[in-house]
Formats: C-alpha cells, structure tokens, sequence
C-alpha cells in the first residue's frame, strides 16, 4: 500500500459516496487507475464495505451503555456460544473480548433507560457463560466514529 492508496482510503472514510470522478480526482489519478486501485483496495479486505451512518436519536435509540462482562469460564465452547449469541442481539453494536477482568465489553443502544435494564435482564445477564454484568452509562461521546488514520 502506497501513498495513493492511503489518500484514497483517507478520502472515501470522509465521502463514502464520492463518485469514481470525484474521488480520482481528489487524489489526483486519471479515472481507470483509480478505479484499478479502488477495486485491489476492497478485493485485499482494506476496504471492508459501505455502509449510511445512522443518527441514532433520530431512529429512536439515543440511549448508550457500556457492558463489561465476566465469565464463568473460558472454555472454548462456552466463549463460542456466548460470542454467537451476543452477535444475535442487534442492540449490541460492538463486542470486544478483552485481556484479563472483565472479560468482554459491549457497547450497548436503546430507547432508554426502562428498555435497556429489560434487554440487559431478560438477554445479555443470561448469554451463555455470563458470571457477571456491570454496566455504565454514556454521557456524552467525546469522539465518534472516528476514521481510521489511513495516512
């Protein structure tokens, strides 16, 4: 990956939507070399995929909760089933598996308050392997969404 690659990746995290004109000529490439580079950049996995970045008050989830989870135990079938069944719960908009106590950290949406006790309660407490939940609410986000450094 060169310096090209790395500005057309800068550009398309800011402009998802930049058309293929537009974004050769943002990183000052005739159209059909930008395009090779925008094709070899998705086909070797640097770009994952496209996707709209939702408002989530706007959609009526403006409520966040940090979860850390601590696990019974480790095994390899319980972490396979508790990581599948977290992935099932749309609510959790990120999962990380974590070094040490506590084991996992989840980021969590919903309505509010009332609605995410009753998701943490009836679905994430009783995932597979669940020890113990603790939870912290978010106040204000600081830096969202941030792209990755590409430069």
């Amino acid at each position: 990956m060169d310096a090209i690659d790395r500005k057309i990746l800068a550009e398309l995290q800011q402009d998802g939507r930049l058309t293929i004109t537009d974004l050769a000529a943002r990183v000052r490439l005739s159209v059909s070399p930008c395009h090779r580079r925008l094709r070899d950049l998705e086909r070797s996995g640097a770009i994952r995929g496209y996707r709209a970045v939702l408002d989530r008050e706007s959609v009526g989830l403006g409520f966040e909760a940090v979860v850390f989870i601590s696990m019974q135990q480790a095994d390899r079938s319980t972490i396979d089933a508790f990581e599948s069944a977290v992935a099932e719960i749309p609510f959790v908009i990120e999962a990380q598996r974590l070094f040490g106590d506590p084991d996992y950290l989840l980021r969590v949406v919903s309505k509010d308050l009332p609605t995410f006790q009753q998701l943490l309660d009836d679905r994430i407490a009783s995932l597979p392997g669940v020890q113990r939940t603790r939870s912290t609410l978010v106040m204000k986000h600081v830096v969202r969404d941030r792209p990755i450094p590409a430069q």
